[in-house]
């Protein structure tokens, strides 16, 4: 059950880990083990979206793998339910929603597996996975534990979508970089061809393009040999 001590410490640690540069995987994992110590739980799986499809990304324990595994192929079970609805999906007992999710429900019961609640994954109005919690006993979620695990969540998610803000930035930043450097290797490479050609600039670069074109290559590489390595136009 749910641990206020050790909810605190955690929730200290995690948002420390948070602060630092860090593995996405890392963060979903450290995130299904907190949870799944603070409320003492069998374990915890987290799925992310991916192309409208919900994919099992992280699992603590084999039987929550087999089970996160089932909601993969199946495309059904609280996790999906939770991710369409955009609300949490707390289930006390598997056992008597056999129609409502078919083989997720038997695997569960197979696997020893109780009682399921599983949590959004949202920032504003952008949903990217859920969190899923489970129990070997039924279990009566409260809206305190609902709650932990939501500001949790919560936490994971904000960072995951800041780290992909800045991998976006930095992929653009390495763009620019590169498009930079390729202008001035051209600018050189046009100075030194009308320099030996004896060429207004404009005509220079017009022979560079020609000479790229004609041999199939790319002008920045053209560019590059003529600085470098004295390729005469």
């Amino acid at each position: 059950m749910y641990d206020q001590t050790l909810f605190i410490r955690k929730l200290t640690e995690f948002t420390g880990v948070l602060l630092t540069p860090y593995d996405v995987g890392n963060v979903l994992g450290e995130l299904a083990d907190n949870l799944t110590e603070v409320l003492g739980l069998m374990g915890s799986g987290i799925s992310m979206l991916e192309g409208g499809r919900l994919i099992a990304d992280t699992a603590r324990g084999p039987a929550v793998a087999a089970v996160e595994g089932v909601q993969e192929r199946e495309q059904t079970g609280p996790c999906v339910e939770a991710v369409r609805t955009g609300e949490p999906v707390a289930v006390s007992d598997v056992a008597e929603h056999a129609d409502r999710w078919g083989t997720f429900a038997e695997v569960s019961a197979e696997l020893g597996i109780a009682a399921v609640a599983s949590i959004p994954m949202t920032v504003g109005e952008q949903t990217l996975g859920a969190l899923d919690l489970y129990s070997t006993r039924p279990r009566e979620w409260t809206e305190l534990e609902l709650a932990v695990a939501t500001l949790m969540a919560s936490l994971a998610t904000a960072y995951l979508v800041n780290a992909s803000h800045d991998s976006e930035q930095n992929e653009l930043n390495q763009q620019l970089q590169e498009a930079l450097e390729s202008r001035v290797v051209i600018e050189q490479a046009k100075g030194m061809v009308a320099a030996g050609r004896g060429v207004p600039v404009e005509e220079a670069f017009t022979l560079l393009r020609g000479y790229a074109r004609q041999r199939g290559l790319p002008l920045k590489g053209v560019s590059e040999a003529v600085v470098s390595l004295g390729l005469e136009i």
